[in-house]
This record gives C-alpha cells, sequence and structure tokens, in this order.
C-alpha cells in the first residue's frame, strides 16, 4: 500500500477589494449582503449563536436552517484564527452572489486560505437574510465542520481535528505530531512553519470533499493538499494532511509513525515545490523522511522492488509520473522504487545536499533540471546515479 500522496489544488483568483459603503447614497445589495456575512462571521468568532441565527430567513427551509445551527456547533471546538466572507460579485441582483470563506485555523495557518462558497438571499421585511446555502447547486465547498461535530486535539505543532467515533484514531495521530514535527525538521531544517492542521474525515464522502474528487484515494493511507501556493512568494495557503481513517485506522503504530512523517514532509516542503515537478523525488523523499530511523530493513520498506530485482528485473530509472496515477502494486512499486532512489542519493552525498537537490529541482517544476542540478550541487551525472543505484539494489536484494 503506498503510504500517502501529494495533491495540489487549482490556483484561485486574488481577492477583489472589498466594497465601501457610502453614507450620502443608499447601500446596494451587494452592500447589504457583505454586512449580513459579517456579522455571521463575527458571531462565529465570539460563539454568539444568537447573532448566528440572526441571519437566517425564519421562512428559508427547515432543513436549511437545521444545518446551520448544526454548522455553528460544529465548529464550536474549532480554534479560528480568522473566519470571513466576502462578496465577489453578484449574478444580476438574483439574491445568489458569489462568495468565498476565508478562515485560518489558530497556531497553524501563517495566512488565511479562501474557499469558495454560495449563498441564496431573500429580501424580506425591509432586509436581507440567509435563506440557502446552494448547496444543491455545487457552489459551496464543505470543511469537516459540514459533516458533524468537530472534535479537537490542540498539539504544540498542529491541531487534529476529527468527529465523535474517531477518538481512538486522533489520540495516536496526537502522540505521534510533535515527534513527527522533529523528524521531518532534521531533515528539512527549521524554514517552514513546523505547524500542520491534521483532518480525519468521518466518511468517503468527506474524503472526497477535502482532497478533490479528481483524486483516486483508494489505497492511499494519507494525502497532503494544499488550496494556493505561490513558491516566488513562498506562500501556502490552507495547507493540511487528510488521513483516510478507513485505511489508516487499521495501520500499526510504525505504520501510522511513517504515514505522519511522509505527509508532513510534503507540507514543510510545499512552499519549495512547483507543479510539475518529477513525482519520484517529491514522494520519494517524503518517504525517504517517513521511513528514515524506522528501523525497517528494505525487504519490508519495498518487497515489490525486492522481487523485481531478485526476478532479474530491476529498474531501469526512476518511475513516470504516470506511474503514480494508477493503483495497487503498480502504484507500490513507484513509490518503493521513489524511496530506494532518495535513500541511495543520501548514502551518496549526504541529507543536506538531498535538500538542497530537492529545493533546485522541486522549485524549478521540470525533469530537466534533474541533471544539471545533479551535477553543480552532487557532481554525478543522472547516468552516474543510476549505475550505482542498480547496483546498490543488486547487492541490498
Amino acid at each position: 500500500m503506498a503510504v500517502g500522496a501529494f495533491v495540489p489544488f487549482p490556483a484561485q483568483a486574488p481577492p477583489a477589494p472589498a466594497p465601501a459603503f457610502q453614507s450620502a447614497a443608499p447601500a446596494t445589495a451587494e452592500q447589504e449582503w457583505q454586512a449580513v456575512l459579517r456579522h455571521r462571521a463575527r458571531a462565529v468568532l465570539t460563539r454568539d449563536e444568537a447573532a448566528f441565527t440572526a441571519s437566517l430567513d425564519p421562512a428559508a427551509p427547515e432543513d436549511f436552517q437545521r444545518r446551520q445551527r448544526e454548522l455553528f456547533q460544529n465548529l464550536a471546538e474549532v480554534p479560528l484564527a480568522e473566519w470571513d466572507y466576502e462578496v465577489r460579485g453578484s449574478t444580476g441582483g438574483s439574491g445568489t452572489p458569489e462568495v468565498v470563506l476565508r478562515y485560518a485555523l489558530a497556531g497553524v495557518d501563517e495566512v488565511p486560505t479562501e474557499r469558495p462558497t454560495g449563498f441564496t438571499f431573500t429580501h424580506r421585511d425591509g432586509r436581507w437574510l440567509l435563506s440557502g446555502d446552494e448547496r444543491a447547486r455545487g457552489r459551496s465547498w464543505r470543511g469537516p465542520w459540514d459533516f458533524g461535530d468537530c472534535r479537537v486535539r490542540v498539539l504544540p505543532h498542529g491541531v487534529v481535528i476529527g468527529h465523535d467515533g474517531s477518538e481512538e484514531l486522533a489520540d495516536r495521530v496526537a502522540a505521534e505530531l510533535d515527534s513527527a514535527e522533529a523528524a521531518v525538521t532534521a531533515v528539512w531544517g527549521p524554514e517552514w512553519r513546523r505547524q500542520v492542521g491534521v483532518l480525519l474525515p468521518r466518511s468517503q464522502e468527506e474524503l472526497r470533499e477535502l482532497v478533490g474528487a479528481e483524486f483516486a484515494v483508494d489505497g492511499i493511507a494519507a494525502v497532503a493538499v494544499a488550496d494556493k501556493v505561490d513558491t516566488a512568494a513562498r506562500r501556502v495557503e490552507g495547507p493540511r494532511v487528510v488521513l483516510n481513517t478507513e485505511t489508516a485506522d487499521r495501520l500499526s503504530d510504525t505504520s501510522l509513525r511513517v504515514v505522519l512523517r511522509h505527509e508532513m514532509a510534503h507540507v514543510a516542503a510545499r512552499a519549495d515545490t512547483a507543479d510539475g515537478a518529477p513525482m519520484w523525488l517529491l514522494e520519494g523523499f517524503a518517504d525517504y523522511v517517513g521511513y528514515r530511523a524506522s528501523g525497517l530493513p528494505p525487504e519490508r520498506i519495498a518487497p515489490d522492488l525486492a522481487r523485481r530485482v531478485r526476478t532479474g528485473e530491476p529498474p531501469a530509472g526512476p518511475p513516470p509520473d504516470a506511474d503514480f496515477h494508477t493503483s495497487g502494486r503498480d502504484l507500490d512499486l513507484a513509490y518503493q522504487q521513489s524511496w530506494s532512489l532518495v535513500a541511495h542519493l543520501v548514502r551518496r552525498v549526504g541529507e543536506p545536499k538531498v535538500v538542497e537537490l530537492y529545493k533546485r529541482i522541486a522549485g524549478s517544476g521540470t525533469p530537466s533540471e534533474v541533471d544539471p542540478a545533479l551535477h553543480e550541487i552532487a557532481g554525478l551525472s543522472t547516468a552516474e546515479l543510476l549505475r550505482s543505484w542498480r547496483s546498490e539494489l543488486r547487492r541490498t536484494f
């Protein structure tokens, strides 16, 4: 089973400036909608349920009103540094504007992240009220709080957010989180946020909402995601580790430790990882960090690779990116080859130079940077690296 994956989310447009109220003229509908949402956001942060429900249309469908009351309660334990909404534009005054939710987890997010949401406003008794959340039209992103009451563990290096029923897994994750941060920092160095939000979805529906419907989660224990990344500014919005609880529940303590360190390595490296970087480097480096100091022998870490070598079919080179979009044994083999190649590179040139290579190659976002980076930083050609790796494989297995 592949231990984890790295999934960037598509970039979003930068926020438009908030509309200014004009004291000399009546407020527009958009400005009034913004005011309603501003009061709603303040009620979330101050835990004022009466103010929160005051924004709801009493004639709205009962299902909508019930979900909104549940949402408020579900957020009770979530540590929020920011929670706000912004109207980005109307749809011809129809009462269904484009809205984004801007939020930040306290102690985790260095900058807030934005997710699309949607509301229906109804004008009643001289004021605008919320009467729908546009969920049926697919315009609302849903967070963990939309799937049930959130149960939170706050730790020195992050938070774990789960639900009722996930207490045992949440306790196991919480017990490993701080040591995972230390393990990642020992390799990558201290120049990263060193905080992570770990999400434990209660269903496959919630899992797919949190990581993206286009990503195949079968057989994956966890996924590292981010909402938006600017590698030039080294700005990452919404970095999260999302566990596939159906798989993670069955992991041994050692396997769970490997998974968390693997995913936290992705979080640490995300600001230096551009789209298009070779997957073998991204996943191989994360696996190296995950398995480092685990005490597991190579045969346990890479059983499929060992069989290939012993049957006279050693890999000719690193796996192509396409192999990471398969499933089953092919996916497992891709991870194992990548781990083995990066671990071999560490033995050749040491961890600091491998980190330097990662930043140079992954930051460029192109596989063509591998050969010049190896030559300039490690004094190796790609051909030399692959020859020595294959020789080591034959000795190891």
